[in-house]
């Protein structure tokens, strides 16, 4: 099973402090490493070369029989066995070891058959300037990650607190607001380079937002001309149909000019809604006695059931208006029993058809949609949605586990 990491340890921020303290250690450990060695070779190297040049002196005065002088002698008991072993052998070599709590280079060579010359030179003030090197290495070191952590870390922010004010826009978009930009001064025009990335994404977003809402508003333009052109003759040809002979083509007539009359009523509304500019008129309300007659509105036969009234502050006529096309397109769309539940401030519309297409339940209603050729679910439900925003409400469509479509409308309670 894979360990959870906390929810900072995935932001970009982190992710690149982590990044940059691993390659500044990684760095600083290599160049480090790299000098400690090249400087204690070089240093080591000089004191085996004093050493073993005083050797060859003691070698000859020791041969010519004159006396040794402090340092050098036949068999000292301090002499390491590892270097005592191989001057008996007929080898030269050299060692660091201690001497009297000192650090000490020796040298030592064959003399007198089975004997060993040595001598030794004070490593003291070498060993501690490889010491004083290597605390040199290891602060340098550490100052040098904590300025480019530091560094590193501004630079970092300054992208992410961009991507983050990019995100929040897009998020705005997503949820209405068209009006939101970035508007990121490097996407301007620069005279030193082009943009960097995060203003080319910060731009895109810009020119994406400004293009949908200019879609989206000519769109609005549309709905809203139809709708009125439409009006006139619509009233005109109503008032004709009124006047035609009883009969049965007179009734069809009459039927199909209703339906063009709702649905430029439909257009208008939807047109009203998306100008924004819808105010609502509150007033406190039982939600009980409300949904029952916003069902008996429908024309329909539907099931009210009242599991826990509540007083809500709304506007009577949207919220009437919501719940009738909920009820409707349950009776148009799905099967019976349609069911209308009040339980607190949460409203169900439930059918028991074949439930909501999956467009519908993932992206909302969208106006005169259809799927996989099947008749679309009309302006009802994009009206209820519009209303529902207008009263502060939240409308959601799911389907239910056990077949039919669900609508759920969460108002505010008291």
């Amino acid at each position: 099973m894979r360990p959870v990491l906390p929810q900072w340890s995935g932001t970009l921020a982190v992710k690149a402090a982590v990044f940059i303290t691993v390659m500044c250690c990684a760095l600083a450990a290599l160049l480090g490493v790299l000098v400690h060695v090249q400087v204690t070779n070089q240093t080591v190297g000089q004191a085996r070369d004093q050493a073993l040049q005083r050797l060859t002196q003691a070698t000859e005065r020791y041969e010519a029989g004159d006396a040794l002088w402090p340092g050098a002698g036949v068999d000292p008991p301090e002499l390491p066995r590892e270097l005592r072993r191989m001057a008996v052998a007929g080898d030269r070599g050299t060692m660091v070891a201690d001497r009297a709590g000192r650090p000490t280079m020796w040298a030592a060579g064959p003399v007198d058959g089975e004997r060993a010359l040595a001598v030794a030179v004070d490593y003291s003030q070498q060993a501690r300037t490889i010491e004083g090197l290597d605390r040199a290495i290891l602060w340098s070191s550490g100052l040098a990650i904590g300025a480019t952590l530091l560094v590193g870390a501004f630079a970092v922010t300054r992208v992410t607190r961009r991507l983050h004010t990019t995100a929040l826009v897009a998020r705005r978009i997503s949820a209405g607001d068209l009006d939101a930009r970035v508007n990121d001064p490097r996407t301007g025009p620069r005279t030193n380079g082009p943009p960097d990335e995060v203003a080319a994404v910060a731009a895109a977003l810009d020119s994406m937002a400004a293009s949908l809402q200019g879609k989206l508003l000519a769109e609005q333009r549309f709905t809203a001309d139809v709708a009125h052109e439409l009006r006139t003759p619509l009233t005109g040809l109503h008032a004709a149909a009124e006047l035609l002979p009883p009969g049965r083509p007179t009734e069809l007539v009459r039927d199909r000019v209703a339906a063009l009359r709702t649905l430029t009523e439909d257009l208008l509304e939807i047109s009203r809604l998306d100008t924004g500019r819808e105010r609502v008129e509150l007033d406190t309300e039982q939600l009980g006695p409300l949904a029952e007659r916003a069902a008996r509105a429908a024309g329909s036969d539907t099931e009210v059931r009242v599991v826990r009234d509540v007083a809500v502050e709304t506007d009577r006529r949207r919220l009437e208006r919501v719940l009738g096309n909920l009820v409707a397109n349950a009776h148009k769309h799905g099967r019976g029993p349609v069911v209308l539940t009040v339980d607190g401030p949460v409203v169900t519309v439930r059918d028991h058809g074949d439930g909501f297409p999956e467009y519908l339940v993932a992206h909302g209603p969208q106006r005169f949609r259809t799927e996989g050729g099947t008749r679309g679910h009309g302006l009802g439900l994009t009206i209820a949605r519009g209303q529902a925003e207008v009263l502060g409400a939240r409308l959601e469509f799911a389907n239910s586990p056990d077949g039919g479509a669900v609508a759920t409308l969460e108002l505010v309670a008291e």
